[in-house]
């Protein structure tokens, strides 16, 4: 009898369930709150209870442990200093869409190597965000694979869904579910069509296949995540952080009856993909942040080094906290930048 399926499948690698890893990667009771309360604290950014500037910020995906650990540690330091004025979280990306085929992100390649050891990469993923945690930095990633929440969720702050994914139907199921607080980014044309149903999707009951912690396939319905907020991103036609463009986004936001909470990327097409440029549209979204309230934040992709690399190439090649996927801003410029915002946001708070 002819084969009709796992025609194209090379092979099978079971995964432990996600109570099994939870338990092994245990997560303390300081960490649990820690996370619950920075949470809350993003919320009420978000809806405008705060009137701190929400800074997602960091490496655009971590592929060195050691280079992460030392990012992570300077950020504390820094976060604290600005906490008054800025509420700083570090992004701590695993997953990576492609366009076409490359390294998938820690969590899918952790030796990056071609080897795909995922369980290797969940526990690895899982024990640095306790890492980053300890240290008392909140956590953000973007969620890419439906399945890979169950084995981290529990330790993320923030959440965003990237540009390629938000007009994705499962994206949109997945965040009516997530517990936290969660981005959606406009499509890679620019549209802002997509964000805008991406967060009435989310914000409602929804069911949808998925696993329970003990890798169960499930019938999974959920209440809807009100959480939920918009994040500029540019496009195939330009940036689209500017004010008019904001101002148009804000109306576009009320229209459809949607709490009007804009966060800007600092990186991809508003900076037409050039790092260099990050700082001036950081600057002004604080400018815009002083006039708007409804201009709640930023995200930032920044570095120990400047600049990105090839990849793959020889590991032992790889410069040392440098970028292997998006081009980032380095330490010095990212701290001169950061507490330049911080002296611009004083009008807010007098």
């Amino acid at each position: 009898m002819k084969k009709v399926t796992d025609i194209n499948i090379t092979s099978k690698t079971l995964l432990p369930t996600p109570l099994a890893l939870c338990e092994e990667i245990e997560k303390t009771d300081a960490a649990d709150k820690f996370v619950a309360e920075s949470r809350d604290a993003i919320k009420e950014v978000i809806f405008g209870k705060d009137r701190r500037l929400l800074v997602v910020i960091g490496p655009c995906s971590i592929h060195d442990l050691k280079a992460g650990r030392e990012y992570a540690k300077k950020l504390a330091k820094l976060a604290k200093i600005v906490d008054d004025r800025m509420l700083i979280v570090m992004r701590v990306y695993f997953e990576k869409p492609r366009t076409t085929v490359g390294w998938k992100g820690l969590i899918m390649d952790p030796k990056l190597d071609g080897t795909s050891d995922i369980p290797e990469g969940l526990r690895i993923a899982r024990r640095f965000l306790h890492d980053i945690i300890e240290l008392g930095l909140p956590t953000a990633t973007e969620l890419l694979d439906p399945i890979t929440p169950q084995y981290i969720a529990d330790l993320i702050s923030w959440s965003a869904i990237g540009a390629r994914t938000t007009e994705s139907q499962t994206h949109r199921q997945m965040a009516s579910g997530l517990s936290m607080p969660l981005g959606f980014k406009n499509g890679t044309d620019g549209g802002l069509t997509v964000a805008i149903n991406a967060i009435k999707a989310a914000s409602q009951p929804q069911t949808f296949l998925g696993i329970d912690n003990e890798g169960r396939a499930n019938a999974l319905s959920t209440k809807g995540n009100p959480h939920c907020h918009v994040v500029l991103r540019g496009g195939s036609n330009g940036p689209n952080y500017n004010a008019e463009d904001v101002a148009h986004v804000r109306k576009q936001l009320e229209a459809a009856q949607l709490t009007p909470a804009i966060m800007t990327d600092c990186s991809h097409a508003n900076s037409c993909k050039d790092p260099s440029r990050q700082p001036e549209v950081f600057e002004e979204i604080v400018r815009q942040s002083l006039i708007d309230p409804r201009v709640i934040g930023a995200m930032v992709e920044s570095n120990l080094g400047f600049g990105n690399q090839s990849f793959p190439q020889p590991i032992d090649d790889l410069k040392y906290g440098v970028s292997i996927t998006d081009a980032c801003i380095d330490w010095e410029t990212t701290e001169k930048m950061i507490r330049k915002g911080y002296a611009d946001l004083k009008p807010r708070f007098v």
